[in-house]
């Protein structure tokens, strides 16, 4: 059992729960039998035979069940079958369930649970049977449900008065009162061996409140520990850098973000380290409002450094800094303005001469800012005064990366975390209330809609031939089209069709620590096996070729990919934002930071290929000008598929936080803790992060209020108890480091 499911204790026994329940069904008469439901009949054996087939290598064992009305065909395969046989002789008489299927026009019930009788077996024994709810748990090929199920049973009999007397119970007898909870072993008996749908919904509803309430005290504890730490209180200078910044601005600032920018000073003005989440729209303005805080750092005498997840995106945010701050990001220089700061860039890829510069700028403090990716975690990297952390894209990089770049400080730096749309783990943080939350909502003022389509090309192929004409209207119309695809297609790559569409194919993705959240759902890789056994996804440099001699001929088409070199890229994504492209085919190296506002098109090729998240994120590539921008989902998947219809939700919205609440409920939230991304099973066994949203928000209110009254939880032994066995070593390691 652990191998497989993790199953080592009695506790973690009793804590597998049924993922849900079958009903065997209403008691039917033979000649009734409705096709494709679950049904219970009562009948006799009439024959059972055992027939050879595969050359003698396989058998089966049929049993023909009649009750005077009609027939009924039962069937066995594989070892258990001399085991049936031995039970099933003929004129026994018992109780047969299972859901009715049929064969060689004949009606059956493959591998059915069943129930001998004796000639007294009262109907109140054969309507229990009928009725029951039988659980289905997590089972794997080594450990079957119903294993699980009789191992679960023998457990719960063996536990009596005594031995129930010794279990943990973390819910304190007034909150469980309080709250109209039943007893722990009670909500045992019930989830796993339920009477009634009742019994299942009280059950469930006292083991979500375990979960929600002790996670809830680890993150309130978390929270008072994070406010007992030193930071330095980061308030920026009256008539600094940061109002010279402000001065020069062409734009006003929206309501949004002044707001928001407000809540972001007030934490950088306390002594202890501000760790704030800042969730906006694509293209609400997030940069700005993270330089904003920059630059009060700058200001009160600290350094601040934001670390991006591509060297694409770095040099963009890089350039997008310096161009805003104008002279003010060449202090220190010969022309530079009297309160500047110099902004340097630092990635690996630069040569050795400008990286011991940017190095040395760093240390010395001359540099106030510093943009860039891996590179800044490494060892050889000092800062003269770290104050601020900007983390962009927080989901791309794993908690060990981001502590790295805080531990660089004196003290603690304040840590500010942006994402457009929030990703699982971090719609789930959120949710628990562990990181303080600002939200920018508010598209600034020039911003255009959207309109999102979905491109079925097998169900419609003309569509995709309309799709191409498409970006030629906007060519001629003066605009510029990104067509993306999942994968690169050189003769570097190789190619696993069934799994291409849960992870990306760029290396910029391959460095992501959390590579594989935004891709397909692990249960929907399956449904496009047809599809992927046919081909594999498409790539960007066939794709490109194909585009530039056919459809789009005579436009100016070029490639962008993560194996290019970085001088290369770069070239590339400057001649397109200059204007000199019409059409750039892309991998998701452009996801994120890309601004080009004459980029009114998008395609995405092999959309269903994309998470949710990503194609959000994707399409906020345009529409960032005047003109309006169009977004083509491009896919061969049926319309009745899973895959089709997370389009169809994209294309629906363009709302982010809707979009990731879909996205959360289609794969659950992973691990909060933070271990079900590297294989280990999440701590939510029962707990359904958008679903139970009520649930953790009054937990989250009890856990606080304890919290405060006994920080040590000297006065509940109990759930300390229960709080040392959800956090190990690692995870509180993990919870730590935030």
């Amino acid at each position: 059992m652990s191998e497989h499911l993790g199953l080592r204790t009695v506790g973690d026994l009793l804590h597998h729960y049924p993922r849900r329940y079958a009903e065997r069904g209403e008691l039917t008469r033979l000649s009734e039998l409705p096709l494709d439901e679950h049904v219970t009949v009562v009948a006799r054996v009439h024959d059972a035979r055992v027939h050879k087939f595969n050359r003698g290598k396989g058998q089966r064992l049929e049993v023909t069940l009649t009750d005077g009305s009609g027939r009924l065909q039962l069937v066995f395969f594989g070892r258990s079958v001399h085991f049936h046989q031995r039970q099933l002789l003929p004129g026994k008489r018992g109780m047969f369930a299972g859901k009715v299927g049929v064969f060689n026009r004949k009606l059956q019930l493959s591998h059915p649970d069943y129930k001998l009788l004796d000639e007294e077996s009262d109907q109140e024994t054969v309507e229990q049977f009928a009725g029951a709810l039988l659980p289905l748990y997590p089972a794997c090929k080594q450990l079957s449900s119903w294993s699980i199920e009789q191992s679960v049973g023998m457990l719960l009999s063996a536990l009596d008065a005594t031995s129930w007397r010794g279990l943990t119970d973390p819910l304190p007898d007034a909150l469980r009162g309080q709250r109209g909870l039943i007893p722990l072993p009670e909500a045992f008996e019930k989830v796993h061996r339920p009477r009634s749908k009742t019994d299942i919904a009280e059950a469930r509803s006292r083991l979500k409140w375990d979960e929600a309430f002790v996670l809830q005290v680890a993150l309130a504890r978390r929270r008072a520990k994070e406010t007992e730490l030193p930071a330095v209180p980061r308030r920026p200078t009256p008539g600094g850098l940061l109002d010279a910044f402000d001065e020069r601005l062409p734009f006003t600032l929206t309501d949004g973000q002044r707001e928001v920018s407000r809540e972001i000073f007030a934490d950088l003005a306390t002594e202890h380290p501000m760790h704030r989440l800042l969730q906006g729209e694509v293209g609400s303005g997030k940069t700005l409002v993270a330089l904003r805080a920059m630059l009060a750092t700058v200001d009160a005498g600290g350094q601040a450094a934001m670390l991006a997840p591509t060297e694409v995106l770095a040099q963009q945010h890089h350039r997008s800094i310096t161009e805003m701050m104008g002279e003010l990001a060449e202090g220190g220089m010969l022309g530079g303005a009297e309160q500047g700061t110099k902004v340097v860039l630092l990635t690996g890829s630069m040569g050795a001469a400008a990286r011991r510069r940017a190095l040395l700028d760093l240390a010395t403090g001359e540099a106030g800012i510093v943009v860039g990716t891996h590179a800044l975690i490494e060892d050889k990297v000092t800062f003269h005064d770290l104050g601020l952390v900007v983390v962009d894209e927080q989901h791309r990089f794993g908690v060990e990366q981001r502590d790295a770049l805080r531990s660089k400080g004196k003290q603690p730096p304040h840590l500010l975390v942006m994402t457009a749309t929030p990703i699982p783990r971090t719609v789930a943080m959120t949710v628990f209330g562990d990181l303080e939350t600002s939200v920018l909502d508010q598209l600034p003022a020039g911003r255009s809609p959207i309109a999102t389509h979905v491109v079925p090309v097998k169900d419609k192929p003309h569509f995709l031939t309309r799709a191409w004409e498409r970006v030629r209207e906007e060519t001629e119309a003066g605009h510029q089209t990104y067509v993306v695809c999942p994968r690169i297609g050189d003769d570097e790559e190789t190619t696993a069709p069934k799994s291409a569409g849960r992870k990306r194919a760029s290396s910029d993705e391959a460095a992501y620590a959390e590579e594989g959240l935004d891709g397909i759902p692990v249960d929907e890789a399956d449904e496009g096996a047809d599809s992927d056994e046919k081909r594999p996804p498409l790539a960007v440099l066939d794709i490109a070729d194909q585009l530039a001699s056919g459809p789009l001929a005579g436009l100016r088409v070029a490639a962008l990919h993560g194996r290019m070199q970085p001088e290369a890229k770069d070239e590339v994504m400057q001649r397109f934002a200059a204007g000199e492209l019409d059409v750039l085919v892309a991998t998701t190296v452009i996801e994120v930071g890309v601004n080009v506002p004459n980029a009114t098109g998008m395609v995405i090729m092999d959309a269903d290929r994309f998470g949710v998240s990503q194609l959000h994120q994707l399409r906020g590539r345009v529409g960032r000008g005047s003109a309006p921008g169009l977004c083509l989902l491009v896919t061969d998947m049926p319309q009745e598929s899973p895959a089709r219809a997370r389009l169809e939700a994209v294309a629906a919205t363009l709302d982010g936080f809707e979009l990731s609440r879909i996205d959360l409920e289609q794969r659950r939230e992973g691990d909060v803790l933070g271990q079900a991304q590297s294989g280990v099973r999440s701590s939510l066994r029962m707990l359904a992060v958008i679903d139970d949203e009520e649930i953790i928000a009054e937990a989250r209110d009890e856990a606080t209020a304890l919290v405060a009254a006994d920080p040590d939880l000297t006065e509940h032994p109990e759930l300390r108890t229960a709080l040392d066995a959800l956090l190990d070593e690692e995870r509180e390691e993990y919870l730590d480091k935030g």
